[in-house]
């Protein structure tokens, strides 16, 4: 019987049970928020919404070259990241 816990990956909390909401990512390339897309929804109206100003849809898209790679084809479900 081991007293243990061998693998230290295993004490890690579960979120597996999380259905929504956005997370905020830092990394070298800076801060990130997390963001699904949905029907409807455009970069420039995600930079609208998220940055408070339209024009700033280029900033997401540089943020998501390896995501997105034409700026006109977004799709729902997609998870791309807004800079902060």
């Amino acid at each position: 019987m081991s007293m243990g816990n061998s693998n230290p990956g295993d004490d890690m909390p579960d979120f597996s049970d999380v259905s929504s909401g956005s997370t905020t990512t830092t990394s070298s390339a800076g801060s990130f928020k997390e963001y699904t897309i949905v029907a409807g929804d455009s970069l420039s109206k995600i930079a609208k919404r998220e940055l408070g100003d339209a024009n700033a849809w280029h900033k997401i898209f540089d943020a998501n070259k390896d995501i997105i790679k034409d700026p006109n084809k977004i799709f729902p479900g997609q998870k791309i990241k807004i800079p902060l």
